[in-house]
């Protein structure tokens, strides 16, 4: 089996959809966030944490895998599940976006054939095909493997977008034609940056090669929030409702719900993880900042009424001391907390669409978030 998706609901009043998602290792609810585990494991957190924080599913990075340990390493080991001993549902990106944020010359490095490059580890030569990069994710032997694709900066001229666009499609036939893994779904990924018809054109042409899922890529990547949500309205339209959709890189609160009121299913981001490593934390009342000195004295949990690990057992102020000192736990009891607030938020996103009420929800979540600065 590769995966199946049901469509169970759509809200009455937006776009916002509640599903769920079957995979041979377990079945999980959308809307879903997916803590991002790059190296195989997700920064300073244990399997056992991620599935107390409610975790339906994780991302691993192709990339980050095929340089160390290899492809091959954790094919011997079982796969990637046995490896990390996860025994829920992974996600494999197809490496590009780690490819491209290393490529110095984009008009000499991203060819036909693929991408030429440089190791961030010791400056080695190397080279990713879409087909490498589909082989690399069926021996990793995750439940979802994405198509390998270009994901340009903003912003690009139309001209340069247009070849970018016309080539990732290229490269996802060539990508899909050689995915070999009977039990590995493979998402299609849909580009064309702040250009409505391109943008169309990917979603149309993407869709004709039949992929069991789709992916809006291309967004956050530096241009402003309008721009980004009108990105996702100008792909998502040409998607079809019984396959399942993935926002790339996206995992700010506030673009959670953005991106679920235009119908997405799945995010995943390195936000939750990277914020708490700099002493930071998502609350229902905005984001605060431990490196604070308010917080030295403060006994109270890091927020009220949370249920997650860090909340139930410490406080602010001892939160604050572990940042001050450059302790590594409190940069691990943050994460816990972050995730955990993401995966929750999540959770009350479903329960809202069930109930007909996202809207209203998405408008009281808002008006909390943003009632307090947030200490950066």
């Amino acid at each position: 089996m590769k995966i199946q998706y049901t469509l169970l609901k759509t809200d009455k009043d937006t776009k916002a959809r509640l599903g769920k998602i079957k995979t041979n290792y377990g079945t999980f609810d959308t809307p879903m966030f997916m803590p991002v585990g790059t190296r195989a494991t997700v920064k300073s957190l244990a399997p056992e944490e991620l599935k107390e924080a409610g975790s339906g599913i994780i991302l691993a990075n192709t990339y980050h895998l095929w340089l160390r340990p290899g492809e091959d390493i954790v094919a011997k080991c079982g796969g990637l599940h046995k490896f990390m001993n996860w025994d829920g549902p992974i996600l494999t990106d197809c490496g590009g976006f780690q490819v491209f944020s290393l490529i110095k010359n984009k008009e000499k490095d991203i060819t036909e054939e693929g991408v030429y490059f440089k190791s961030h580890i010791d400056g080695a030569k190397l080279f990713l095909t879409p087909e490498k990069s589909i082989e690399i994710q069926n021996k990793l032997d995750s439940d979802i493997a994405m198509s390998f694709d270009e994901c340009p900066p903003y912003p690009v001229s139309y001209e340069y977008m247009k070849k970018s666009v016309e080539r990732t499609l290229r490269w996802a036939a060539r990508g899909k034609k050689v995915h070999n893994n009977p039990n590995q779904a493979l998402f299609g990924i849909v580009q064309g940056g702040e250009f409505k018809d391109l943008r169309e054109y990917s979603c149309k042409e993407t869709v004709k090669m039949d992929f069991d899922g789709y992916s809006i890529g291309g967004t956050s990547v530096g241009e402003d929030k309008p721009t980004m949500y009108q990105m996702i309205e100008d792909g998502i339209r040409y998607l079809p409702e019984d396959k399942v959709r993935y926002l790339m890189g996206v995992g700010d609160p506030i673009d959670i719900l953005e991106g679920v009121e235009r119908g997405i299913d799945i995010f995943d981001c390195v936000l939750p993880t990277r914020i708490a490593r700099h002493g930071q934390a998502f609350t229902h009342h905005g984001k605060i900042n431990f490196n604070n000195a308010q917080y030295k004295e403060d006994t109270r949990p890091v927020e009220e009424g949370c249920d997650c690990y860090c909340c139930k057992n410490y406080s602010r102020a001892y939160i604050r001391h572990l940042i001050s000192v450059d302790e590594m736990l409190g940069g691990r009891l943050l994460s816990i907390h972050n995730i955990r607030f993401l995966i929750h938020l999540t959770e009350e996103i479903r329960k809202a669409i069930e109930e007909d009420r996202f809207a209203s929800f998405k408008e009281q979540f808002l008006r909390e978030y943003q009632s307090s600065k947030s200490f950066f």
